[in-house]
């Protein structure tokens, strides 16, 4: 009824398309009207053009306004320097591009080029486009054609690589106009938001893309996250120290009439608080870990000496998994392995750890070994990734069965550009067999008859394996064919430009993204850029091009007269986009196609949609064996089912997004603090203004007590001498618990006084670079046990729904609770640090270590017919050669960093 109903309103009123169309034809109008202006021009002019552009939207033009004058002249540059004029519905193409929509443009129309017009009118406001492509052969590709094109206009290119190092990247990101993968733009990102200098940002902001096969991008690998991952800090011998040495601590003797400890005169190296779970020590407690780890020459120096403050941390730890934490209660042992139990149901939490240490301090306890684990540093799904641009736009040959999912996710609308020429393909019904086997034989059949014929044939299958088949029974038949798979993108480009020559008969597991068209009777460049050679001059083989295309118009039109290019698919695929993918290769710029399906009762689509339904309607029809049957009501019904999983699949890419908009936030919150902490040259005032909202703390913590003042105000002076290691016995006489304003304007002063004694020490710019190190190093720490917590969260909240809860509504409250608490944990940890510290001058120059070089990029994607491609290869897994902005620095030359050390003792270290 609905699709009846629709039908009606489009005959009456027109679709949504026609209307985005016409809106466009006005601008497409006056852009035609501004080419013969635009002929006109020199080179200088257009160069000049753009200067006056930019100095316009800088004075408050929109571009808008520039549009017809900037589209027309983007024009005329391509049909100049590439000798190719951009058509009327390219521009519209474009038009889609730059008003922040998708544009569905068919295969062989020219989407590359059409983007054009867009990418140059939205550089013009300098704030840099980013154009995306699915590999980086593409990638590499499209900024080598188009960078001529832009350069006469005057702008400059840019095209980010595997590998570039971190400077020859800035350099590309400063560009206009910037060429690169979604996996690079992804990984830059987040390898920028884990960066201890400001200048080692690559990135300059996220203000406009042009996504490439925007569908497969954003909705086939929509459901892996980019994830940035590494071994955690190998500290695994420091919890066994503490573990070893901890035992040797006792604990403080307890007033025996009231239980509690003395508030005057502690005997003893700690306090426990059973309730809280935590630990502190007393000031002979820490001398004594002090005098433990001395005489085991585990440390050198004092314990508040920066490199060996952590050992306090450890020794917490370790005492609290001794005494607070008991086997067979909390957690048990199995298999060799801590698991937690939970407090309330006595579950076993499988998968689930302890944060901030205490999982490795139990292990330690328990003679376990310690896990040296893999651990997330940084992590970002695609989908928030382009979310974060203040304009995206797409461009794809299949988008609009997904505009729905486009709008409601991306608020992006789908237009779909006419074709130049009308399509001539014709796209037969499907035929159905029994099984798989007669389904296969079936189609060997009709590669042999259409490879005898001469007529060229593309070939989709679902998955390798299928492939391998498939191209073991044509060898057996003696049909020479390729076979297409996703480890070399240049080999791809070069088969997929002769699938359109005479018998050419070639398998593909994936037709996305190639990049290249498929011309009938093969491709004349390709073919004279092979026989003039690499060493050949333009001259030469512009020479061989000529006598290439000449060959190149008969067999074309020999070609064209056996039918075009036939594609078969063996299989349909979950979703009609990715069949229209394959079908949308033939039948370009107007040329003949033919499409034929050919499935089996056996197909993953078939037998979950009523495969075993149609199975007996064949036996009862005597349909036995290889006899097929197509019509198009099973067509339609398969079409119905696709619909079915189509949506199905846009629920689950759904529902993981509305989980991923938590971890976002965080994210966004956390790396813009960490933003304003790089630029801040005055870090001291944070410190000391967290140091005074933690007194405030304490002093609330001692006023709800409600006993005698002095009861209150000893709790008070512990507790801040157990946060800040500063006692305040001195001015205990003149304090009164109740005046929180006295208190907190002579602890102000006692830490602007500490801050001061270490400026004068070793300088307030060294002071501030040493702060924001632990800032850095403290909020990279927390941020990724945070991420650990947040995905144990997730798993853990789904048993929730078994408790009429909804999971989604416990992992929203539960996450924001954590992170509030990961927040206060931040900024309190460093100021308590700063405070208890002791800074000593050392030679040794200070800098910011990070473990990005030893990270590995992950990134699994599914191509659109089941080939699994692989990510950005991982440094330590794929060897890649860094290309150097800067000469190699030899071990005993001067450091360039200018501290008068060799390299090998200072940054080379």
């Amino acid at each position: 009824f609905m699709s009846i109903a629709d039908s009606v309103i489009k005959f009456l009123f027109g679709s949504k398309n026609d209307k985005d169309i016409k809106l466009m034809l006005p601008f497409l109008h006056k852009i035609n009207e501004n080419e013969s202006w635009a002929m006109g021009l020199s080179a200088e002019d257009f160069k000049a053009q753009t200067k006056t552009f930019k100095e316009k939207i800088k004075q408050g033009e929109t571009l808008e306004s520039i549009l017809p004058q900037a589209f027309a002249l983007a024009r005329e540059a391509a049909r100049r320097i590439l000798g190719e004029r951009p058509y009327d519905v390219q521009l519209m193409g474009a038009l889609a591009l730059h008003n922040g929509n998708i544009m569905e443009m068919k295969t062989g129309e020219g989407k590359t080029l059409s983007s054009v017009p867009a990418a140059y009118l939205n550089a013009l406001t300098g704030e840099g486009v980013h154009v995306v492509t699915v590999n980086d052969y593409l990638a590499g590709r499209d900024a080598k054609w188009m960078e001529p094109v832009f350069e006469y206009l005057g702008l400059t290119v840019g095209a980010i690589l595997p590998d570039m190092d971190t400077e020859a990247r800035k350099i590309a990101y400063s560009k206009d106009i910037t060429y690169g993968t979604n996996n690079e733009l992804g990984f830059d990102y987040l390898r920028d938001n884990m960066s201890g200098d400001i200048e080692q940002k690559v990135q300059r902001g996220h203000n406009y893309c042009i996504v490439d096969e925007i569908d497969s991008i954003l909705i086939d690998e929509a459901r892996t996250p980019l994830i940035i991952s590494g071994q955690a800090d190998d500290d695994t011998e420091k919890f066994i120290i503490s573990n070893m040495l901890c035992q040797s601590l006792v604990e403080c003797e307890k007033d025996p009439k009231t239980g509690d400890y003395p508030e005057e005169g502690l005997v003893g190296d700690y306090k426990i608080s059973e309730k809280n779970k935590n630990i502190s020590f007393s000031e002979q407690g820490m001398t004594k870990i002090e005098e433990l780890l001395l005489r085991g020459k585990v440390i050198k120096g004092s314990i508040y000496d920066e490199e060996n403050f952590d050992y306090i941390h450890y020794f917490t730890k370790a005492l609290t998994a001794r005494l607070l934490f008991a086997k067979d209660v909390d957690y048990v042992v199995q298999e060799g392995k801590i698991e937690i139990v939970d407090q309330f149901t006595g579950r076993i939490l499988h998968g689930r750890r302890y944060s901030d240490g205490l999982h490795q301090a139990i292990e330690a306890k328990e003679g376990i070994k310690v896990a040296r684990r893999n651990k997330t540093l940084a992590t970002i799904t695609l989908q928030n990734f382009f979310r974060m641009y203040t304009k995206i736009s797409g461009m794809t040959g299949t988008a609009d069965t997904e505009a729905k999912e486009f709008t409601k996710i991306y608020d992006l609308d789908v237009i779909v550009i006419p074709t130049n020429r009308p399509v001539a393909r014709i796209d037969d019904n499907d035929t159905i067999f029994i099984n798989e086997e007669f389904k296969f034989k079936a189609i060997c059949d009709e590669i042999t008859r259409v490879y005898k014929k001469g007529q060229p044939i593309l070939v989709g299958t679902v998955s390798i394996e299928k492939s391998e088949l498939l191209s073991s029974m044509l060898r057996k038949r003696g049909v020479r064919h390729e076979v297409l798979n996703a480890k070399n993108h240049q080999r791809e480009a070069m088969i997929i430009a002769e699938a359109g020559a005479k018998s050419s008969v070639t398998i593909a597991t994936n037709m996305a993204g190639r990049g290249t068209d498929i011309k009938l009777g093969g491709n004349p460049e390709f073919r004279a850029r092979k026989k003039a050679g690499t060493k050949a001059t333009e001259e030469e083989y512009k020479n061989v091009l000529e006598e290439e295309y000449k060959k190149w118009r008969a067999d074309y039109e020999e070609v064209k007269s056996l039918g075009g290019l036939y594609i078969l698919g063996s299989e349909r695929h979950d979703s009609r986009r990715i069949d229209n993918q394959l079908r949308g290769r033939a039948g370009r710029q107007g040329d003949p196609g033919e499409s034929k399906f050919f499935l089996s009762l056996d197909d993953d689509l078939m037998r979950l949609f009523g495969g075993e339904r149609l199975k007996n309607i064949m036996k009862r029809l005597g349909l036995e064996g290889d006899e097929p049957i197509h019509h198009k009501m099973i067509n339609n019904s398969i079409e119905r089912a696709q619909t079915k999983v189509e949506d199905r699949n846009f629920e689950i890419r759904k529902h993981l997004l509305e989980y991923d908009n938590v971890l976002n936030e965080q994210r966004n919150f956390i790396y813009s603090q960490r933003d304003n902490i790089l630029k801040d040259n005055n870090l001291k005032e944070r410190i000391i203004n967290t140091a005074i909202e933690i007194t405030e703390d304490l002093i609330d913590d001692a006023l709800k007590l409600n006993e005698k003042d002095q009861i209150m105000l000893n709790f008070f002076l512990a507790n801040f001498h157990d946060n800040f290691f500063i006692k305040l016995e001195d001015l205990a006489e003149n304090l009164r618990i109740d005046n929180e304003a006295d208190i907190i304007e002579k602890v102000k002063k006692i830490f602007e006084e500490k801050i001061q004694e270490n400026e004068k020490l070793i300088g307030t710019e060294v002071f501030n670079q040493i702060v924001k190190i632990e800032y850095l190093k403290n909020i990279d720490k927390k941020w990724q046990d945070h991420l650990e917590m947040i995905e144990e969260l997730r798993e853990a909240v789904r048993l929730r729904a078994y408790g009429q809860k909804d999971p989604l509504l416990e992992y929203k409250k539960e996450g924001f609770q954590i992170f509030d608490n990961l927040l206060y944990s931040i900024k309190t940890d460093i100021s308590k640090k700063i405070m208890r510290v002791k800074i000593q001058v050392n030679d040794e120059p200070r800098r910011l270590r990070t473990n990005i070089m030893s990270a590995q990029e992950k990134h699994a994607t599914m191509g659109q017919f089941g080939a699994l491609r692989q990510g950005s290869p991982a440094p330590g897994q794929d060897k890649v050669q860094v290309r150097r902005t800067m000469p190699k620095v030899g071990r005993n030359e001067p450091c360039p960093c200018g501290s008068g050390k060799k390299y090998k003792q200072c940054h080379g270290a």
